[in-house]
């Protein structure tokens, strides 16, 4: 991996394409996680590893099936000099909205979620979006006792004495607050505190930081609290986590309530309940960003109900029922130098644009996606070309435009190449893609690489210190060249301790973290295989519909015929259709694949799924919806059902449970009515789950 934020990562309509760009950045944040969270050394700036961890939501937003629903992490695993700290509920993240139309879709999402009528009253919740160090404050009988950083999302470092030095932040409640309560909010210094932090850094022979927010996480996370103490910090309150009573029925009420018991809310949080009220604040806001003390770089917008926020629940790392509205991107011309191809891990062979580097946001960006070779045309974009770039929410590198007056009159059209330039196997563009792919398979180097990488990644194995570079150059030496070879390292301790830059204790260090990934729950190894349309989402269905990966590869191999049950049952399954099926049994029925499995179930211990709630009276029930559904919406009922633990299926089988239908109920009733299958009305649905019609 190299010192510089990668900006070479595509992203484009086709979802190959977007699969490629969103592992090449997890495996990017990861590393620069741990730079920065474990050890206060980053290679990048802050705002470049903004763009990174932006650039990702922005990919899962955009391709909700490609996240896992049980996948909180969100930042790196908890440093050796912390003790960890689960969270009792997962810190999660946020998904993003570019523009207006995207604030205008989040609003109709939240109605056509919880079926509410156009004329419904919905009020939603704006905040400033702090730029600063997330954290948590627990409260028990009262007294703040535990603090932590938000880490991976599920947990974090134990940083309570350092919180403590933070005036903001109350020792006490009140007489009249809950047992226990939790408090999220930002860590952030202001503006002017950060240049006077830094004057003093230069005076003391110390290193300056590079802006207020990698100030603050750095004072955050000292060992000794005196010097966290002598830093400026500060903290805005804007959520709840574990809280053993309620402290209010709206956002707006917990965050009045907040500023009663002492806390620091953000003055600028409007509440309204239309979307053009919604954006004013949003303008407003935006008018002041300069202005401010402190940084900003968007704001979020929250449904205020609380009942609302439960119904709706999350999805992959992010609540459905509040989203992040960044500021406009801004725009900068530069000179398009050269067009190379990448080969990412499935074969597509992607265009980047190699830029003379140019300051955009605040940020120096030197290489743009160019997506697919349509993107190419539509653009006519040249080496050599005068081109308009802009950081799509401030996030991802792309071009806007050419400036066609300042072009070269001998400038040439890129000729986009019909062979894979790292294994020189042909490339072709299957029917009905955008995207052209290198047929070399594993005897290309980039895709054998590619896969490796996946394979450790974070939402993977996540292997620890197991970076790209070390993926790649470990391949280039022969030590590894399949997946499972990565757990045969330990008989070559003494080979890897004689390589440049490896110590002793490093290569301990490597050998341990390996170690600890021998047993592997089912959905993440299924993830880790980098099956293509296989994404977390998918993974964790097919754990949960198979449960052990005996079952499951015994099915994939039955599947391969598609007039048998076993195919059926694969594409019944709600979220898997014929398409994915294709990839998965083909992945399964390559005689070099079943190797690579075989050796994997050799080597390591692959974990049945869990349920979710194994005590739920559906869980693990096959479960089919169909006709109207009145008390809540198709997407509410399926959500509920799988939370409880329930498979969601796509159409009624012998292998269905139950059947719920609503009124207008037609073929599935009947071929449930056939099979025998239990049909539930509605409210006997909700019954047997233990909710009441609301």
């Amino acid at each position: 991996m190299t010192a510089a934020a990668p900006e070479n990562a595509p992203i484009g309509g086709d979802e190959a394409l977007a699969r490629e760009a969103r592992d090449r950045l997890i495996a990017d944040i990861a590393h620069h996680d741990i730079l920065y969270h474990q050890q206060d050394a980053p290679e990048i700036s802050d705002a470049e590893y903004d763009k990174l961890r932006r650039k990702l939501e922005a990919l899962e937003s955009r391709y909700p099936h490609f996240a896992d629903p049980d996948s909180a992490r969100v930042g790196a695993p908890p440093a050796g000099g912390f003790a960890k700290v689960a969270h009792s509920r997962p810190m999660l993240s946020l998904a993003n909205a570019f523009d207006e139309d995207d604030v205008e879709e989040f609003a109709k999402r939240v109605r056509r979620f919880l079926g509410l009528s156009d004329e419904a009253l919905v009020e939603l919740v704006a905040e400033p979006k702090i730029d600063g160090l997330s954290a948590s404050l627990r409260y028990e009988n009262r007294k703040f006792v535990i603090g932590a950083t938000r880490g991976d999302g599920a947990t974090g470092e134990n940083i309570t004495e350092n919180l403590k030095t933070i005036p903001d932040i109350p020792k006490a409640l009140p007489d009249d607050a809950p047992d226990i309560v939790e408090i999220r909010g930002e860590v952030y210094m202001r503006r002017d505190d950060f240049f006077a932090l830094n004057e003093r850094q230069e005076i003391e022979g110390g290193k300056p930081f590079a802006n207020p927010r990698n100030a603050a996480a750095g004072s955050l996370r000292q060992l000794d609290s005196k010097i966290t103490a002598s830093r400026p910090l500060r903290f805005f309150a804007y959520s709840s986590g574990e809280l053993s009573a309620p402290i209010a029925e709206t956002h707006q009420g917990f965050l009045d309530t907040l500023d009663t018991w002492g806390f620091s809310v953000n003055p600028l949080t409007r509440t309204s309940d239309t979307v053009t009220a919604l954006l004013d604040t949003y303008h407003d806001i935006g008018s002041q960003r300069a202005s401010l003390p402190y940084d900003i770089d968007g704001v979020v917008y929250k449904v205020n109900r609380y009942d609302w926020q439960d119904r709706m629940g999350m999805v992959s790392r992010a609540p459905r029922w509040a989203i992040a509205h960044k500021f406009p991107a801004e725009q900068a011309e530069t000179i398009l130098r050269e067009i190379s191809i990448q080969v990412g891990r499935t074969g597509a062979l992607t265009p980047v644009a190699t830029l003379e580097p140019i300051t955009v946001g605040g940020v120096v960006v030197s290489r743009a996606t160019l997506h697919n070779k349509d993107e190419i045309i539509r653009k006519d974009v040249r080496a050599g070309d005068a081109v308009i770039i802009q950081r799509a929410g401030d996030v991802i590198p792309q071009i806007v435009r050419v400036v066609l007056e300042k072009r070269a009159a001998d400038s040439k059209p890129f000729d986009f190449p019909d062979h894979c330039p790292e294994c020189g196997s042909l490339a072709v563009r299957e029917e009905g893609e955008v995207v052209t792919r290198c047929t070399g398979g594993l005897i290309c180097p980039a895709q054998a690489v590619e896969r490796l990488k996946h394979f450790v990644s974070r939402n993977a194995f996540d292997i620890e210190g197991f970076g790209a570079k070390h993926i790649a150059s470990f391949w280039k030496d022969g030590l590894i060249k399949t997946p499972a070879d990565i757990f045969a390292l330990k008989d070559k301790a003494d080979e890897l301790r004689r390589r440049e830059g490896w110590g002793g204790q490093s290569v301990d260090n490597l050998l341990e973290a390996i170690e600890t990934r021998r047993a592997i729950p089912l959905d993440r190894f299924m993830y880790a295989l980098g099956i293509r349309q296989t994404g977390q989402a998918t993974a964790r269905l097919l754990a949960r519909n198979y449960g052990t990966i005996d079952a499951l590869v015994v099915a994939m191999t039955e599947a391969n015929d598609a007039d048998t049950d076993a195919y059926a049952t694969l594409v019944n399954i709600d979220g898997v259709g014929p398409a994915a099926a294709g990839d998965l049994t083909a992945f399964f029925n390559e005689p070099h694949n079943q190797d690579v499995l075989d050796a994997l179930q050799t080597a390591l211990d692959i974990e049945p799924f869990e349920q979710t709630d194994a005590e739920s009276p559906v869980s693990g029930k096959t479960v089919v919806f169909t006709g109207t559904l009145e008390l809540m919406t198709r997407n509410e009922a399926k959500a509920r059902a799988e939370t409880l633990g329930a498979k969601v299926a796509g159409s009624v089988s012998k292998k269905t449970d139950y059947v719920i239908a609503g009124p207008g109920a037609g073929s599935k009733a009947q071929k449930a009515a056939e099979l025998g299958v239990t049909v539930l009305s509605e409210p006997e649905w909700l019954a047997l789950i233990g909710q009441e019609a609301s």
